[in-house]
């Protein structure tokens, strides 16, 4: 069950199956304020700065089949947070729609464009140094912003231009992202109704 807000641009979801169990809420107009608990604890940190650096409010709970890997969890979570995301912003009134945000962590550099646009796709450049992060798998990071554009239904395209520590890749990565889809679904005052000559998004 979900529920929105127009005037608040937020919406909370429930996802519970035989692999897991994941509450959140998340708000598109917040101060950046994160309440995360999973069981996968460098997704904890990605989506902290993920929630901080796009000034959202994220509060998540979420326990899966970790026994087994990370990837039933990793993978609804982000089903999860783009359907908060695609029903947070309503008909999409006023918004940018659009955004391409660059950010360094020391020597790595990640860039994120965004096209708010109901049609779902998702581009993805990124070698890294390591197969894993700590007991977190890289491969994740792809499982998770696929199926994040998907329920978002938004164009989403990751780049890691360079980097040598896998670390600092991922992290540009989630802060880009948040500083992009921020930008994205700001209101801009000069935007009368959608921002499509097609009159509807």
């Amino acid at each position: 069950m979900s529920t929105e807000s127009q005037n608040t641009r937020q919406a909370d979801v429930s996802r519970k199956t035989n692999e897991t169990n994941i509450q959140l809420a998340f708000n598109v107009d917040g101060t950046g304020i994160s309440e995360i608990e999973t069981d996968v604890p460098f997704l904890n940190h990605m989506l902290d700065l993920f929630t901080k650096h796009g000034h959202f409010d994220l509060n998540l709970k979420a326990q899966g089949d970790i026994e087994i890997d990370d990837h039933h969890t990793v993978e609804d979570i982000g089903i999860c947070l783009g359907q908060t995301l695609r029903e947070a912003l309503g008909d999409k009134r006023g918004i940018k729609r659009y955004s391409s945000v660059f950010i360094p962590m020391d020597e790595a550099l990640a860039q994120v464009v965004i096209d708010v646009s109901n049609r779902p796709h998702f581009e993805y450049r990124a070698e890294y140094p390591s197969s894993q992060v700590g007991s977190f798998q890289t491969e994740l990071v792809h499982e998770f912003l696929w199926k994040f554009a998907l329920e978002a239904r938004i164009t989403l395209h990751v780049i890691v231009h360079y980097g040598q520590n896998t670390h600092h890749m991922i992290e540009a990565i989630f802060k880009a992202l948040g500083r992009a889809v921020d930008e994205a679904t700001t209101i801009d005052p000069r935007v009368t109704g959608v921002p499509s000559t097609k009159g509807v998004l």
